[in-house]
This record gives structure tokens, C-alpha cells and sequence, in this order.
């Protein structure tokens, strides 16, 4: 079997260039942290799952591995998928904390959580790949996992951040209005006025509809440039968790809390 896993890091970086499933009628939204707009305007205060996934590739990028990894953390306990690859990957590989491939099988199993077809083929490469010892290490650590970054968990907690975010935008618990517009700060010291339509588009605030966006992205992701290796069909046996179900435990605290947010690509802080 092929050792070389997917890499994630530039499959997370491509994020904005993934499309619909082939026969899709219309492909998945665009990612609204590619564009600067919206994410000056503050959308990523309601978003923690993005925004610590977008400070983890940035540390990531400046060789701040051990950074990088926790804010991998940080964007899973908000239920990001993507960031529990990349957990998997870095435990797997020793980078950025001490090599642990029973975890790292863990974590990629979260990953896999939702059925998303690139990360339910490189837990099973991972599965392939430990000895007896480790799978059973594997199997007791990913309840501990799950019990903290589970979706049963992790689900309510970004819930939560977005309905707090938008009321506390609106000032309202009606919603919003599609005619609102909205004057954000860009690069430059300028201005910039974006329709409430699209800042406020439900699919982004929602909790169903937020989910369903990632799903959409996420679970055959068509990435440009990308080689993500050989992906065989799995028996629907294969496609549910080796780890026993266990009890959320939402109320844990999120790791070491910041309010560190990406930096631009000209340099200057996003507000």
C-alpha cells in the first residue's frame, strides 16, 4: 500500500476552486473567506471554525508548525472536518507535536465523521498501516476524541457562535434584512459597501443550512492541482467508525482562547 497521504494543507488552501459532485446541477457557493471583503467586514468573528483554520494554514505557511497544529485544534472543536485532517496528518507525521499514529487514526476517523470521501480513504490507509498494539490504542484514544470533538459535541458549539454573531449584528432576534448594506474598512485605509444579501446569506448563518454548505464542498471535493491519490469505493461497512459511541462532552472549554486574526496578503491585520 502507498504511505504517501493526501496533502491536506494544500487541498485546504484550494478551498475556494472546489466544485460540485459531476452531475450536480449547480455548484457549491463560494467560500466567503476568499473574498477580503467579507472577511474584513467581521464575518470570521462568526465563524471560528474558518477563522482558526485560516490562522492554523497561515502559521502553517510560516513554518510555525507547533501553532499551526493547535489552531487545527481550535478549528475542530468547532466541528471542521478539514482541521481534523490535518491534525491526523500532523500527528501521523510527527509535525508540529510528538508522531502518534494511534491518534492520528483517530483524529482522520473524526475527520471521516461525516462520510467525506477523501478522508474515509486515508483512515483506512492509516488503519492498514498500524499493528495490532495501535489499533487498539487507536480505539481507546478516539473515544476521548470523540467525546470532546465529536459532532455531537462540536455541532452545538458552532451553532451557538453563529445565531450569538448574527444577533448581535442585527441587534434583532428577527433576522435580517436583504436590504441592508453594510460599510466595512478594506486594505488601504478605504472603504467599501457590500448588499446585506450577501453578507447575511442564510447558507452562512443558519446552523442546517451552514453544515450543508460543507457537505456540499467537502464531501467529493474536485480540487485543481491537487493529486489526492488513488480513492477506491468503500463497502458500506467500511464507511462507519471502529470507535464505540460515547457521551459529548460539549462543555469543554475551547483550547487556549485568542483573539489573533489572519493577516492579509498585503500585510496588515484584519480588524
Amino acid at each position: 500500500m502507498n504511505s504517501r497521504h493526501t496533502p491536506l494543507a494544500a487541498l485546504l488552501l484550494s478551498l475556494a476552486l472546489a466544485s460540485s459532485p459531476a452531475g450536480a446541477a449547480e455548484k457549491p457557493p463560494a467560500d466567503p473567506t476568499s473574498d477580503p471583503v467579507m472577511v474584513t467586514s467581521g464575518f470570521l468573528s462568526g465563524h471560528p471554525d474558518l477563522r482558526f483554520r485560516l490562522l492554523a494554514l497561515q502559521k502553517r505557511s510560516e513554518g510555525k508548525m507547533e501553532a499551526a497544529f493547535g489552531f487545527f485544534q481550535r478549528a475542530a472543536y468547532y466541528g471542521d472536518k478539514p482541521s481534523a485532517g490535518m491534525v491526523a496528518e500532523m500527528l501521523w507525521d510527527g509535525t508540529g507535536t510528538s508522531k502518534d499514529r494511534a491518534s492520528a487514526y483517530a483524529w482522520m476517523d473524526l475527520a471521516a465523521e461525516r462520510g467525506y470521501e477523501g478522508f474515509l480513504d486515508l483512515r483506512e490507509r492509516y488503519w492498514a498501516m498500524l499493528d495490532e498494539a495501535e489499533r487498539k490504542q487507536a480505539i481507546i484514544a478516539g473515544q476521548d476524541i470523540y467525546a470532546r470533538y465529536g459532532d455531537a459535541a462540536a455541532l452545538p458549539r458552532i451553532a451557538t457562535a453563529l445565531r450569538f454573531e448574527r444577533r448581535r449584528m442585527t441587534g434583532s432576534r428577527t433576522g435580517f434584512s436583504a436590504n441592508l448594506r453594510i460599510i466595512v474598512p478594506t486594505p488601504g485605509g478605504g472603504t467599501e459597501l457590500i448588499e446585506g444579501s450577501k453578507f447575511y446569506d442564510e447558507r452562512y448563518w443558519d446552523p442546517v443550512q451552514y453544515q450543508q454548505w460543507h457537505d456540499s464542498i467537502w464531501r467529493k471535493p474536485r480540487v485543481a492541482r491537487v493529486d489526492i491519490g488513488e480513492v477506491s469505493q468503500l463497502p458500506q461497512a467500511d464507511l462507519d467508525t471502529r470507535i464505540p459511541k460515547v457521551e459529548p462532552a460539549p462543555e469543554m472549554m475551547e483550547p487556549e482562547p485568542t483573539d489573533e486574526m489572519p493577516i492579509l496578503d498585503n500585510g496588515q491585520t484584519r480588524p
